[in-house]
């Protein structure tokens, strides 16, 4: 018995360790999979801002037209850089990984799990992409509310503006000041609302969510077949069970 509490504790230990390494509050992206729009709109900035660094190497150029709704062509002409790249090759970057950690100080990560490997997953995404702010300490000259002391510029800055965090301090049970993240004021002017910024993170975090699984809406669609099935089967099962036992009782 102790062997197999042992065994459940440890499964559960990753759930906990999740649930309890918040503190940040996370906006709703408010996403879907279904849009493709969106996912055009997502791959189109993943494309222009992001995949100079970040590759995704579990998605292919023609998985990801066939899920966006967009022609070999239209991927090929748009959103395809190298000569040298093929509709059924994977999506990665043009930087080296050894530069990366050079300049960066540590590995650029691929993107293609982020939405499954970071807790909160869209919401992680959307919030992150929104939480930006000037530090002067950093080597970037920015930090990030979600991930503090991030290695990544702020790459979307012209589009956003930049932005300072606020910070007040508050004390805790034992009488020890803290820290705690207050609020965004705006320092400078950006080419895009903060209606139209947000949107776009939405896009962005609705693009990396379906990468990280491609067939979550086939995956849904089939569960629902599954589930009637089984509903029926049950019934079925049951009239089965009451025609046996019917002489007995």
């Amino acid at each position: 018995m102790k062997k197999l509490i042992s065994i459940v504790l440890l499964a559960f230990m990753p759930v906990i360790g999740m649930a309890s390494s918040g503190g940040v509050h996370l906006e709703s992206a408010n996403i879907d999979l279904a849009d493709q729009g969106s996912l055009q709109r997502g791959v189109k900035y993943y494309t222009n801002y992001c995949a100079g660094c970040h590759s995704m190497r579990y998605v292919r150029y023609g998985q990801m037209a066939k899920a966006t709704g967009l022609t070999e062509d239209e991927v090929k002409d748009n959103l395809m850089f190298k000569e040298t790249e093929k509709i059924g090759m994977q999506m990665v970057s043009a930087i080296d990984a050894g530069d990366a950690g050079r300049w960066f100080g540590a590995a650029v990560p691929d993107l293609s799990l982020t939405a499954r490997l970071r807790h909160g997953g869209a919401d992680w995404i959307y919030t992150y992409l929104k939480s930006f702010y000037l530090d002067d300490s950093r080597p970037t000259g920015v930090n990030n509310i979600v991930f503090p002391d991030v290695g990544m510029p702020h790459v979307l800055v012209g589009l956003q503006g930049k932005q300072k965090a606020v910070f007040k301090t508050e004390k805790d049970h034992d009488g020890n000041e803290h820290k705690v993240f207050e609020k965004f004021e705006k320092v400078s002017e950006c080419q895009m609302s903060a209606e139209e910024y947000d949107a776009m993170a939405r896009d962005i975090a609705n693009y990396l969510t379906w990468a990280s699984e491609p067939v979550k809406l086939e995956r849904q669609r089939i569960g629902m077949w599954v589930m009637l099935f089984l509903g029926v089967l049950f019934v079925l099962a049951y009239m089965l069970k009451k025609e046996f036992w019917k002489d007995i009782h």
